[in-house]
């Protein structure tokens, strides 16, 4: 399988994770992305480079006035005294209508959700990077390979049209399946990560167009938290087009892959032209944050009943974080991709 990959990820490097009060480094790591392209190189696998799109890909799911935030954050925050290396915000909008801001701070607050998206110099540069490396690989779907793996860092289905969270900037995911509407009528998004797609939900979710169904731990006491519960289905012209498959946490292979199951149904009902899998590896039960307790064999079988659906199809790196297993899991997923594919 052709994996898009970019090193310009490690010039996003961020230090600053609060959990639960306690300020640490983050999960997030550069290493990450490292063990991740080493292991499937080992795998046999072929490594490209991103093309460079612009920021057209960009614009087609986030707002300007973000856009421009993350442009130009790092620089103008390091501009205010006292500032703290990265952007870290201290005031947020909350639930109530609100005016945006012209002051820094409070645009910080108003396009950061949390804490866990503290943007550093080279944040917006890695955060790009990823994007074009998952249009790449829609690109490439696009022009007739039947799959592709975008090897994405910084993640991205935790970022709204105007706001980051979660380590999520742009959103990857989003904007290989906009790509793809270039061509196809209809795209479907598959999300497998440990956590929910909030992100993801969140800018298609009044859409018809866009198919997203989210297998993951259950928010009601799992981050994203607010967002990935059962009963949101839709809104409006996207009403019954989004489908959360929430799981209790610790939930094994045996669920996970029942759920996937569900999944691929409403898919295939959909009758997608393409589908991008937005491919958390951190469902893995030896992944630090602990939400679900999947195995190697789990994500290969996912894999394989992915594949089986035939469609063209969009591989988006989402979470997965460092474990000794990390590399493993990537290449089981790959190899019951592509034995599925057969």
């Amino acid at each position: 399988m052709k994996i898009v990959y970019s090193d310009k990820h490690a010039q996003h490097d961020p230090q600053t994770f609060i959990v639960r009060g306690v300020k640490q480094r983050s999960a997030e790591q550069p290493e990450r992305a490292t063990r991740l392209l080493a292991a499937a190189k080992d795998a046999g696998h072929e490594v490209i480079a991103p093309k460079a799109f612009g920021l057209a890909p960009v614009q087609a799911i986030h707002r300007p006035e973000y856009i421009d935030f993350l442009q130009i954050a790092a620089r103008e925050w390091a501009k205010l005294p006292g500032a703290s290396p990265e952007v870290v915000p201290n005031v947020h909008p909350a639930r109530y209508p609100a005016t945006y801001p012209k002051s820094l701070v409070g645009r910080a607050g108003w396009h950061q959700v949390d804490t866990g998206c503290p943007i550093g110099p080279g944040t917006w540069a890695a955060a790009l990077a990823s994007a074009e490396v998952a249009t790449t690989a829609a690109d490439m779907v696009l022009s007739g390979t039947r799959e592709a793996y975008a090897l994405c860092r910084p993640p991205g289905h935790h970022a709204y049209a105007d706001m980051a969270g979660g380590f999520c900037f742009l959103n990857n995911t989003a904007i290989a399946a906009q790509h793809l509407r270039a061509t196809h009528a209809r795209v479907a998004v598959l999300d497998v990560d440990v956590h929910h797609g909030n992100g993801t939900q969140g800018i298609f979710f009044e859409r018809a167009d866009v198919l997203t169904v989210s297998i993951h731990a259950d928010p009601s006491a799992y981050y994203p938290y607010f967002w990935g519960h059962a009963h949101e289905t839709g809104a409006g012209e996207g009403d019954g087009f989004n489908l959360n498959l929430p799981l209790p946490l610790g939930s094994a292979d045996a669920p996970w892959l029942a759920a996937g199951d569900t999944a691929l149904a409403r898919i295939r009902d959909f009758k997608p032209g393409a589908l991008v899998v937005a491919l958390g590896l951190d469902a893995s039960e030896s992944d630090p944050l602990q939400g679900l307790k999947v195995t190697a064999a789990g994500f290969a079988a996912m894999a394989g009943k992915i594949a089986r659906l035939g469609l063209p199809t969009v591989l988006v790196q989402e979470g997965g974080y460092l474990s000794d297993d990390l590399g493993h899991n990537l290449v089981q997923f790959l190899a019951g991709f592509e034995r599925g594919r057969a």
